[in-house]
């Protein structure tokens, strides 16, 4: 790679939590428009019911990338990394993007609307860099 040129991620794979929208999804695409092939994990939905991580994988995936779609939660990790593993065989770059807005602000906000934020914010980061992390430190290289 020479000064000036963009980075590229050829041969690796990325799974990023919270990619159907916003940051995750530029995340998404960066990484494949250079080579990443990805987990596009996502929960969400659109107004239509159907999957957003499916619709940004359709996306990558017309402009040439790779990429599959995962609903697993971020409170099972091991579903989201087995999912990588099982089409791509390793896992390279983890990017813990999900979260959850509670639209209240703090004096309104129930501790139980606290604890949904922490559980995905926390232990989502948690769970799926948890499961990720055997796979990183045998192969020598994780991001």
């Amino acid at each position: 790679m020479s000064i000036g040129e963009p980075l590229r991620f050829d041969g690796r794979v990325a799974v990023i939590t919270g990619a159907g929208g916003a940051l995750g999804r530029s995340y998404a695409m960066l990484l494949a428009s250079r080579g990443a092939r990805l987990v596009v994990n996502d929960l969400g939905t659109d107004s239509t019911g159907q999957s957003v991580a499916t619709a940004v994988v359709a996306e990558i995936r017309a402009q040439g990338g790779e990429a599959i779609a995962s609903v697993a939660s971020v409170d099972h990790g091991e579903e989201i990394i087995a999912q990588a593993l099982a089409q791509y065989g390793k896992v390279d770059i983890v990017i813990n993007n999900a979260g959850i807005l509670r639209d209240r602000s703090f004096h309104k906000m129930t501790v139980e609307e606290w604890t949904e934020v922490q559980q995905v914010h926390l232990f989502g980061s948690f769970s799926v860099t948890r499961a990720a992390w055997p796979h990183l430190r045998s192969q020598r290289y994780g991001r």
